[in-house]
């Protein structure tokens, strides 16, 4: 019975801690914190936290370099970081254009490109508010400017005035670019067609009376040029394939000794444009013989078109603006708005007219990207039938 009671007693310990493991088990899935959470700081007290740099403003252990200082020009760090992000922002966010807008052109001064260039970019700089500046690169028949333009940054600030010479060069020398991809069009000034003028002593007044004479007389007839592979003589070189004559070709540094030497009997005829040509035929010093338009322009009704006599004949002379490829469109759309609106005013449409220039309307900036291919095939043609090397 001893040994009974005294087993009895000794499991009543195990039996208590079983209740109490019974009843307190439900805590254990309590959710978490179901108690106070110790954190502990490896620092003496009163130290602060962060790195070891130190002092009330870093932060540290205890060591405490210039604290004060050091926590004066982080904050005044932190300010001028403020401040300049806040300049920095308000920038970005000015509009189109906050600064003078570069407009390059790739010959001399004094040319014709550069005289619509200068005519155009500073009525545009007055729509725009900001100063348009000419800028004349020319060299290797306008490929060094052209190559500045096409190679600044897309950023609407850099445009380029181009003619005919654009889609010409590539044949004739090169370039370290795409012509027909790595720019930007963006608007078509104007164009217009060149004046056949002629000595009064060559026997032939109209278009189909100089194909006869040249026929009768194969190479007889010498023509002028304003150089070698420029708009003027591949003009005249299609027209003489179109029509399958030949002529004797002489070429000129510039149109303007060309002429004077049609004027003195030198050569016999020369492409000229009509705001050189023209007050010499009025003044009876050489002969209108047609003009290279499809057909007959409004201010010259009088003189007929080559194409009259050569079905699809046409050479024109046009002025546009390009950028750097990848030009936002908002830029592109600003810069072909102003600019239509421009040359189509009547002061302008009067001054662009008296330098044989015909205000295109502007159009869209696809469309004179369709022009300058179009270009670029006809007298990449002009030259490999003709076999005109450069000067």
């Amino acid at each position: 019975m001893k040994t009974g009671t005294a087993r009895y007693f000794r499991l009543l310990p195990s039996a208590f801690c079983l209740g109490l493991a019974l009843v307190w088990s439900p805590l254990g899935a309590q959710s978490y914190p179901a108690n106070p959470v110790r954190l502990i700081v490896p620092f003496a007290q009163g130290g602060r936290t962060g790195s070891r740099r130190g002092g009330w403003c870093w932060g540290g252990d205890g060591a405490r370099p210039p604290g004060l200082w050091h926590c004066v020009l982080r904050r005044i760090a932190i300010a001028l970081v403020a401040v300049v992000s806040l300049a920095a922002g308000t920038s970005f966010a000015q509009p189109y254009p906050s600064k003078p807008i570069r407009l390059i052109v790739p010959f001399s001064p004094g040319g014709g490109v550069d005289f619509i260039a200068r005519l155009v970019g500073q009525k545009l700089g007055e729509a725009m508010g900001q100063q348009i500046i000419v800028e004349n690169r020319p060299g290797a028949g306008s490929a060094i400017g052209t190559e500045v333009a096409i190679r600044s940054a897309p950023d609407g600030y850099t445009l380029l005035e181009i003619s005919p010479s654009y889609t010409i060069n590539p044949s004739l020398r090169p370039p370290k670019f795409d012509p027909l991809n790595d720019y930007t069009p963006i608007v078509l000034i104007g164009k217009g067609p060149f004046v056949v003028v002629a000595h009064p002593s060559l026997p032939a007044h109209n278009g189909k009376q100089l194909i006869a004479l040249a026929r009768s007389r194969p190479g007889d007839i010498i023509y002028g040029s304003s150089g070698q592979g420029t708009i003027v003589h591949l003009s005249t070189e299609l027209y003489l394939y179109m029509a399958g004559v030949k002529m004797t070709h002489v070429p000129y540094k510039g149109g303007g000794p060309a002429l004077i030497d049609v004027i003195a009997g030198q050569v016999q005829l020369v492409f000229s444009p009509p705001q050189t040509g023209l007050p010499h035929v009025k003044a009876g010093r050489v002969r209108a013989i047609g003009m290279t338009s499809a057909r007959r322009i409004p201010t010259e009704p009088d003189i007929p078109a080559l194409a009259e006599t050569v079905p699809g004949y046409e050479a024109t002379n046009w002025h546009a603006m390009i950028g750097p490829k990848g030009i936002a469109p908002a830029v592109v759309e600003r810069i072909n708005g102003e600019v239509r609106k421009i040359v189509t005013r009547k002061d302008m449409e009067d001054t662009l007219h008296a330098s044989g220039v015909f205000p295109g309307g502007g159009g869209a900036p696809e469309e004179l990207r369709e022009l300058i291919r179009k270009d670029y095939e006809q007298w990449r043609r002009v030259i490999t039938q003709a076999g005109v090397k450069p000067e």
